[in-house]
């Protein structure tokens, strides 16, 4: 079953002083496929490794687009992170539609960094197992930050 009490929850610790679900969650991202981000005083890209577990398999998509001047790649649980892109998109939908301009992306990151911490507070919820490369271009220049 479970390999000991400890780790069934996020907000449970062990003797030690160690969460296993935050453990297990970066081990996650660890057994991810490599995404590179690079970037320069005009532009920013990203790359990432298209790779299929077997012959059987389709790959599955890294490098994901969220608005205009904005994409993520990820490493780890794609359901994670199709969370995570998901929450991004209607963050982005609602700046254009509330404000009528693009979603500045270091508040994109604040945003889904937030969402993200409320997981390993809340009782029953788990840590999301998936490291993101944020990128996006605004008035100030390119961006790009790691999740």
């Amino acid at each position: 079953m479970f390999r000991n009490n400890y780790d069934n929850d996020a907000s449970t610790w062990s003797p030690q002083g160690r969460i296993f679900q935050v453990e297990y969650a970066s081990e996650a991202v660890k057994q991810g496929s490599a995404v590179v981000g690079l970037k320069s005083k005009e532009h920013v890209v990203l790359v990432a490794v298209k790779r299929s577990p077997n012959e059987l398999a389709s790959y599955q998509k890294k490098i994901v687009r969220i608005d205009d001047h904005m994409g993520i790649a990820m490493a780890g649980l794609t359901s994670d992170a199709r969370v995570l892109s998901n929450y991004l998109r209607s963050e982005a939908m609602r700046s254009k539609m509330i404000y009528g301009r693009a979603l500045p992306v270091g508040r994109a990151v604040n945003a889904i960094g937030d969402k993200a911490q409320t997981n390993t507070q809340e009782y029953g919820r788990r840590p999301y197992g998936v490291g993101l490369l944020v990128i996006g271009q605004d008035d100030t220049g390119p961006h790009l930050y790691e999740f």
